[in-house]
């Protein structure tokens, strides 16, 4: 098949916890993304950083309280090290692997601002837990002195939320285009990217965290990818899961994946921001598909469709769509 543009969006659970782990973690992810590179497949990487971000703002917060002299950290700048720390790690073991196969083609990451609306609802309705348990007393106190809110957490205490607000422009999008007009693999918006606000023309960081998937899902069509594809725990998505109505599913229209988000087929914290990525990349890139499988997948579900594969209705009603990349604007375009 012929040389397609896919952006890769890795959950950041699948890293691991520790630095030995997510070295191991990445060296799976790097085995299935070299038999891509080698058929000549442009790509851009973006991942999750979610335990990678909270186990940064906790050393900070924990530091600052018990120890004078060590600051307090932003959720901004949190991202930002995970962003450097994860990068670190994908581009150093996928060069490694590209050696080994005989691949040469470079990789770089590119610490990445997102730009979110500051008047998304999101930033009224906070959701996102980060940070450590508090008492009640704690929180309140802290929610005063602050400014922060707090959510009760199954138990355990009370946590600080942030809002994870929709991605509406990646700042180093021109960055990553010329990147990849070099043919570099390049790793971006990290964690869902550096959430930041436009005020006059001046960029600033705001405490929010935003949505992986979203992130890439954005990227992959102002980059006019072929293919989002989108990793998770599974090598499929399902309908009616659990029940002896359970049915797999392989291949659906968006408007079918609207449906099944109406119905609630899919998990709130699992399967549906996921969906609700695809849609939005397919909204922006009508030509392209889609791809939900997991990391074992990867080479079957560019080659040959395999996981579940949306497509846009119109590209559904193509002949002959089945298994082919998209290719819409050609490789030029990258």
């Amino acid at each position: 098949m012929n040389p397609s543009r896919i952006v890769v969006a890795l959950g950041g659970n699948a890293l691991g916890k520790t630095p030995t782990e997510q070295k191991e973690a990445i060296a799976v992810v790097a085995d299935a993304l070299v038999e891509l590179l080698k058929k000549n497949h442009r790509l851009v990487i973006g991942h999750g950083n979610g335990p990678q971000v909270g186990a940064i703002n906790l050393a900070f917060e924990y530091g600052h309280a018990v120890e004078a002299g060590i600051p307090e950290m932003p959720f901004a700048e949190c991202n930002a090290m995970s962003q450097g720390y994860i990068g670190y790690h994908m581009q150093q073991v996928l060069s490694n692997k590209l050696r080994e196969n005989g691949v040469n083609r470079p990789v770089a990451s590119v610490v990445t601002q997102v730009e979110v609306d500051p008047q998304d609802h999101a930033f009224q309705n906070p959701t996102k837990p980060v940070g450590l348990f508090y008492t009640k007393e704690e929180s309140e106190s802290l929610a005063a002195k602050r400014g922060w809110t707090f959510i009760e957490d199954s138990g355990r205490g009370y946590r600080r939320v942030v809002p994870s607000p929709l991605p509406k422009n990646i700042v180093e999008l021109e960055t990553v285009r010329a990147m990849l007009s070099s043919n570099i693999v390049v790793i971006t918006v990290g964690g869902g990217g550096i959430p930041v606000v436009n005020t006059g023309g001046q960029l600033t960081g705001t405490d929010a965290v935003i949505d992986k998937d979203e992130s890439s899902s954005l990227i992959a069509a102002q980059l006019g990818a072929d293919t989002l594809l989108v990793l998770t725990g599974v090598p499929n998505m399902y309908i009616n899961f659990g029940t002896p109505e359970q049915q797999q599913l392989d291949e659906i229209t968006a408007s079918e994946a609207a449906r099944y988000l109406e119905e609630g087929q899919f998990g709130t914290g699992s399967m549906k921001p996921k969906v609700e990525a695809c849609l939005r990349f397919l909204e922006g890139q009508p030509n392209g598909r889609a791809i939900v499988t997991s990391i074992e997948n990867v080479t079957r579900a560019i080659e040959e469709g395999a996981g579940t594969v949306i497509r846009s209705d119109a590209a559904m009603r193509t002949p002959h769509h089945q298994h082919a990349p998209a290719m819409a604007g050609g490789m030029g375009s990258w």
